[in-house]
């Protein structure tokens, strides 16, 4: 197979990965809740897991939710930061109170009683980003309350919802990975299919990232159990992500023309120079000139 540089575009039904697939296990996942958490439970049973098996987002399910005592967790990956993250988490959320809660308990004289919620994403993508940060539905929200509504509910917005993104990529968050191998696992497997996709086709970047994790005992036991699996969902990701990527970088283009056009309208209304003269200003490029030229008209 040539390489070629065409991206796939996602297929959108697509409903698994392979960090869901990994952490749908209880034993994984009760590895990486006691090493997020500083904890030490020993039995994978007391963990619910209730991932939602329904599409709601996008033609996605969530990656992994579980209540562990009073405790409702969700967790996803993400290989590009989304600050739109608490949105999301918003309607999952709400989803899986509905379906705890049900028609008759809603409309009860008497509280309802539910787990208190938390929201993790793993993040994995090759943008630089801190160690961790936290993302805040109400920084989405249009406009600051008035005066007397900052008098009255102290600057707090009337719905909130906050999600720690947590880097794991190498160099990030070291001591959470080696509390948990499996997400140390994880991180190298997507780390070792970026290595080699850079000089061989895809499917053979995956193939040799999964020999080369088996060969080194690095989630060994879960890739070859379910080797065809893995393979089919990383080519998947990896295209999505490039996808996203492409994407991103086409709006981050779309967004410097933009503000090109801006500067050159004001330096010419303002100043009153020519077009000439405001991009001599602004050091427009000569091969560029005639593309801003007609945008300009």
């Amino acid at each position: 197979m040539e390489r070629t540089n065409e991206v796939a575009t996602p297929i959108r039904n697509y409903k698994d990965s392979v960090f869901r697939m990994l952490f749908s296990e209880r034993k994984t996942l009760l590895s990486l809740y006691n090493a997020l958490n500083g904890t030490d439970y020993t039995d994978p049973e007391e963990l619910e897991i209730n991932t939602l098996e329904n599409a709601i987002y996008l033609g996605r399910k969530n990656d992994v939710s579980f209540i562990i005592g009073s405790q409702l967790y969700l967790y996803e990956h993400q290989s590009t930061m989304n600050p739109n993250i608490p949105l999301r988490n918003l309607f999952y959320v709400a989803s899986l109170y509905t379906r705890m809660v049900g028609a008759r308990n809603e409309f009860s004289s008497q509280p309802v009683s539910l787990p208190r919620p938390y929201f993790v994403v793993f993040y994995n993508g090759t943008e630089a980003q801190p160690e961790r940060r936290i993302f805040q539905l109400s920084d989405l929200y249009e406009s600051k309350p008035d005066r007397e509504m900052i008098r009255l509910t102290e600057e707090q917005p009337e719905l909130e919802l906050k999600t720690l993104a947590i880097n794991i990529n190498k160099g990030y968050n070291e001591e959470l990975k080696r509390n948990c191998q499996d997400l140390y696992g994880y991180m190298v497997y997507v780390d070792k299919v970026r290595e080699f996709a850079k000089n061989h086709p895809l499917e053979k970047a995956v193939e040799m990232a999964i020999t080369y994790c088996i060969q080194n005992d690095i989630l060994a036991e879960f890739l070859l159990k379910r080797r065809t699996e893995v393979m089919s969902m990383s080519i998947f990701e990896y295209n999505q992500e490039e996808h996203f990527r492409q994407i991103a970088k086409e709006n981050q283009a779309e967004g410097a023309e933009k503000a090109t056009l801006v500067y050159l309208r004001n330096l010419m209304e303002t100043l009153q120079l020519t077009v000439d003269q405001a991009f001599d200003a602004l050091k427009i490029p000569e091969e560029e000139r005639k593309k801003y030229s007609k945008m300009l008209k």
